[in-house]
């Protein structure tokens, strides 16, 4: 049924791939944006008052199944190794249907705080709500496996599950989960599929420990577990440099965490567009990791987008307050850099050009924000300090 068409006006309009405007309007017909301006609205509008109107938030990177977690798991600090052997043992104690309500209620908790799109990695076979209302969902199947037979057989799932619909990736565990060999088996899936793939690539120190010299917390936690192989590590020389280049070979490349590259590595980064990082603000403060190079990422042109791991490390899967934290504590980002981390640049990332923004054909999934700014200064400090809504919610 096509939707009626309608002028939302408001004292702040924020398209996100173009600049704030104050006092302005968008029209909305058949659910998507066909206009909007500044000044006079051009027919008769609903004036929404004081708020600023932006487009829906992406989260590009999560772990739904976890969203049943009371708390964080470990505690702040805790070593990354240390904290996927907890990790390990919380998964085995869940059962199939325990997942499946897991997710749907990590679905639900964020289109509440205002999520119109997802990067979810998911351990397949698994289920999801068949109705995802206002949320959209890319679904990339983890396969992981140090073994041939156990790669082999995580890629046997992961190909049934791109089978099930367009809306899928495959990922690549983690430098320290998954052999070279079932990395490259996942490549070749990607570019025969034409999918996205997302990894994860330099969550810590140890990681770079591991792959440069063979030692380390994750070599011993890998011996512990009795899936060590001496011939896997160490990595050929400069081992994150090959990574890069080695994911750039798929359609379309997130690189997750990325917290400990370096300068060398940011700027090989930098000369593929198709990849994108997804930086996890909240989870990396748990950590307590040293400052994120997310700024020199920037720099060099590098795209980054927000995500918010799980609530295996994070309190919630508000991608709102992934953004507020670096408003917050990062002075060195520009405001409406990370304004873009939490929208376009998640979409991009995605694949899907018609979210994260507002501008002529995107889908009309907004939210809003409460302020009376009359500077865009004045908004962005608004923005780090109010909730973001849907604005659905509003027009209720």
């Amino acid at each position: 049924m096509k939707l009626e068409s309608q002028i939302l006006s408001a004292r702040w309009i924020v398209p996100v791939t173009s600049e704030p405007i104050h006092g302005g309007w968008v029209e909305i017909d058949d659910g998507q944006v066909v206009a909007f301006g500044s000044g006079p609205a051009p027919r008769s509008a609903k004036d929404l008052g004081d708020i600023a109107v932006l487009p829906g938030l992406v989260n590009a990177h999560t772990h739904l199944e976890f969203s049943d977690c009371s708390e964080m798991v470990g505690f702040p600090g805790i070593s990354l190794p240390e904290w996927i052997g907890q990790v390990v043992r919380t998964r085995r104690a869940t059962a199939e249907p325990g997942r499946s309500d897991a997710i749907e209620r990590g679905i639900r908790e964020c289109a509440r705080t205002g999520t119109c799109l997802i990067g979810e990695i998911s351990t397949p076979p698994c289920n999801y709500p068949s109705q995802l209302d206002t949320v959209d969902l890319i679904s990339f199947a983890e396969v992981l496996g140090l073994s041939s037979e156990r790669g082999r057989e995580r890629l046997d799932v992961a190909k049934a599950h791109l089978g099930l619909n367009a809306c899928t990736g495959v990922s690549p565990h983690a430098p320290y989960s998954t052999s070279q060999e079932t990395l490259e088996a996942c490549l070749q899936l990607a570019h025969a599929k034409h999918r996205s793939l997302a990894m994860h690539v330099a969550e810590s120190p140890h990681e770079r420990e591991l792959l440069e010299r063979g030692v380390g917390p994750f070599a011993e936690a890998l011996k512990l577990m009795g899936v060590w192989r001496d011939d896997l590590f160490p990595w050929p020389k400069n081992p994150f440099l090959w990574l890069i280049e080695q994911l750039a070979r798929a359609p379309r490349s997130l690189v997750i965490h990325a917290n400990d590259l370096n300068e060398a590595e940011i700027v090989k980064l930098a000369e593929y567009p198709h990849m994108t990082v997804v930086y996890c603000p909240r989870t990396h403060h748990f950590f307590q990791y040293e400052s994120h190079p997310v700024a020199k990422m920037l720099s060099h042109g590098v795209r980054v987008a927000l995500g918010t791991d799980s609530r295996a490390s994070n309190p919630d899967l508000n991608l709102w307050s992934e953004a507020q934290f670096l408003w917050q504590h990062r002075s060195d980002l520009v405001p409406e850099s990370v304004l873009r981390m939490a929208t376009w640049s998640g979409s991009e990332a995605l694949g899907r050009d018609d979210l994260g923004c507002i501008r002529p054909g995107a889908l009309a999934k907004l939210g809003f924000v409460r302020s009376t700014a009359s500077t865009e200064q004045e908004l962005f400090c608004d923005f780090a300090t109010h909730d973001y809504t849907p604005l659905g919610d509003l027009l209720c």
